[in-house]
């Protein structure tokens, strides 16, 4: 696979590598797109030679598109690694943790991550500390002596934007490894490779993909031995993706840039205007002023991202009203879609107890942002 390159001494935009990236060698008669190759094994006999395909757990030629596309977005010398899912992704970066080390992380991030860390706590005696991504000065000194710094930023759900500069800096200064959640920012917007991380960690279910309709994650590391070492975990553990899931999520990636523009700046349009609404309480989002990661989104990402957090008033009972009225917005969980959805994330007995009874999750997808207004709107004035 190859990226067509006209000017070599100019990097590609992103927004021209989700689309020319991963694309077959061009021929006379070649396809425009990389065929989706359906076969668990391969032809072989004799002493395997180095990258010859031999069965699909360990790798299989639908996979090499998206793990190069999506290691060049996130500026990775080599392929990321596709998984089965967000979850199995971040499984991966957590295998790096010896039996009885210690793993720090936000108190706000993804539930089911937080749920791994009980597990391997119950499990293997691993030590878990959450910090607040945002006390920068909290983060640092919490890293000292920890085995594995793992950050969400934004958080999910709060919101949340951490010094990744800061804190990365001084993980490793510690020689602690450091991961990086880029979901909700997606690698148009940050890169946190290039901020100092070691490994980036992708739920490609969510923007990457795009259309709610695969399961998929990825981690992209930042030196070969990382890389190695998380492409051995897959093979080992057999948490591996479907051909199928892969392509598609490549197909996904190819509007990818467009999708995150329009509904970046929907979001920041709808966060500005759920500030203002009567009805509300309190709205997260970084594009605005007053947001307490404003600042630090402005210098370190190209954007603010298409998440909001908002709390209506009347609590809980009023979070879930806005959730029964709307009829364009989805009711669903998940994110990253074509579509708008939104939840109230306490319904889960599972996520963080911090996190407000009465905060709802908007996902803003690629509706046209009036017609999304109007129906927030009149949920909030229908409770």
């Amino acid at each position: 696979m190859t990226t067509p390159h006209p000017h070599p001494e100019v990097p590609l935009a992103p927004s021209t590598v989700v689309v020319a990236g991963g694309r077959p060698a061009r021929a006379a008669g070649a396809p425009v797109n990389p065929p989706l190759v359906l076969s668990s094994t391969y032809v072989s006999q004799g002493v395997p030679q180095p990258g010859e395909p031999l069965y699909a757990r360990m790798d299989t030629e639908t996979w090499h598109p998206f793990e190069e596309v999506l290691a060049d977005l996130e500026g990775a010398a080599r392929p990321a690694v596709a998984f089965a899912s967000g979850m199995a992704a971040i499984a991966a970066v957590f295998s790096f943790l010896p039996a009885g080390g210690t793993v720090v992380l936000p108190r706000h991030a993804y539930q089911a991550t937080l749920g791994l860390t009980d597990d391997l706590a119950a499990r293997i005696g691993v030590r878990v500390v959450r910090v607040d991504a945002a006390d920068t000065d909290g983060v640092v000194a919490a890293v000292g002596g920890a085995d594995l710094l793992l950050l969400e930023s934004p958080t999910n759900p709060m919101l949340e934007v951490a010094d990744l500069p800061a804190v990365l800096a001084a993980a490793r200064a510690r020689g602690v490894l450091t991961a990086v959640d880029n979901t909700f920012a997606t690698p148009l917007v940050q890169r946190p490779l290039a901020l100092g991380a070691d490994l980036v960690v992708h739920s490609a279910t969510k923007y990457l993909a795009g259309h709610s309709d695969v399961v998929l994650g990825a981690v992209v590391a930042a030196t070969d031995d990382l890389a190695e070492r998380v492409r051995a975990h897959r093979t080992l553990t057999g948490a591996i993706p479907g051909p199928v899931e892969v392509w598609l999520a490549l197909r996904g990636l190819r509007t990818l840039a467009l999708r995150v523009e329009r509904s970046q700046a929907s979001a920041a349009v709808l966060a500005g205007r759920l500030a203002a609404h009567p009805a509300v309480a309190e709205v997260r989002h970084p594009s605005l002023p007053s947001d307490p990661g404003h600042a630090r989104a402005t210098r370190h990402m190209a954007g603010y991202g298409s998440i909001i957090g908002m709390r209506p008033h009347g609590g809980p009972a009023a979070a879930d009203a806005v959730v029964a009225a709307v009829r364009l917005w989805v009711p669903a969980t998940s994110l990253g879609g074509v579509e708008s959805t939104l939840e109230r994330r306490r319904r889960y007995a599972t996520e963080s107890p911090t996190v407000p009874e009465d905060l709802l999750r908007l996902s803003v997808g690629i509706e046209d942002v009036e017609d999304l207004w109007r129906d927030l709107d009149r949920a909030l004035r229908a409770g």
